[in-house]
């Protein structure tokens, strides 16, 4: 039984951006760090895992696991506020800019091909 969706550019473009991020073997994100991701890079800064929790609405903890997986790949850095030392900072980092870079044209790429 196949289900029609109504003709959902939206959805053909996201399965085929994934479908070419799979396929290019880079980093595996879930959904969560995806999101948290685009809006470390897309939102201004300074960036706090409490702030962040609030806008994803969710706690800190889940916040705090995918910024583990985020910084061990080097896509997010943690820093101190030097205002407050209680705070850490979360920060962007070259290798994130890259890769959303990166993951930007492949939309755009999926984009053009969708619509032709």
């Amino acid at each position: 039984m196949e289900i029609e969706l109504g003709g959902h550019k939206g959805l053909k473009l996201w399965m085929q951006t994934l479908t070419d991020t799979v396929r290019a073997k880079g980093p595996d994100f879930t959904s969560r760090q995806l999101a948290l991701l685009l809006r470390i890079y897309l939102e201004p800064q300074p960036h706090t895992v409490r702030g962040l929790a609030a806008t994803l609405g969710v706690s800190k903890p889940v916040i705090t696991r995918a910024i583990d997986t985020l910084s061990a790949q080097g896509f997010v850095k943690r820093v101190r506020d030097e205002e407050d030392k209680r705070n850490v900072l979360i920060q962007r980092t070259v290798k994130g800019a890259v890769f959303l870079t990166d993951f930007a044209e492949t939309m755009e790429k999926a984009h053009l091909e969708t619509n032709s």
